[in-house]
């Protein structure tokens, strides 16, 4: 008797629930819905900081062509032909280099024969920031 008893649970208990099946399915569809949303957040980070390194950079480029100069640059264009960048950089969230905003100067009263150039420039994403803000205004 003991033998049947053995034989009868093994036999109960050769597959899984309907159940078990299912709560081991929603478990898997949480955490795939949770690292993608992580992982869409990660990207997003790094491309707001590859944003930030590049108009830091491209600031930094334009403030030494000014203090060398005693002008600002026509365009982005002058300050790769100037050697003050190696290229213009690609702006993270449009793809493309063309797209950065160029803000112009205003003319110098204390140097009123001077050309307005580019002052500041500013991603061209219309895109906000995670931090609430609109690219194009960082």
């Amino acid at each position: 008797m003991v033998r049947w008893f053995r034989q009868t649970a093994v036999r109960c208990r050769d597959g899984f629930t309907l159940i078990e099946l299912l709560i081991v399915m929603v478990l898997l569809i949480l955490l795939a819905g949770v690292s993608l949303a992580v992982y869409g957040n990660s990207v997003t980070r790094g491309k707001e900081a590859a944003l930030k390194e590049d108009l830091f950079q491209m600031r930094k480029a334009i403030d030494e062509y000014y203090a060398d100069k005693g002008k600002y640059p026509s365009d982005l264009q002058a300050l790769v032909t100037e050697k003050y960048l190696r290229s213009i950089p690609p702006d993270p969230f449009t793809n493309s280099a063309d797209t950065w905003q160029q803000i112009q100067s205003d003319s110098d009263p204390a140097n009123p024969a001077a050309e307005p150039g580019i002052f500041d420039v500013k991603s061209g994403s219309e895109q906000t920031g995670m931090d609430g803000k609109p690219h194009s205004e960082w």
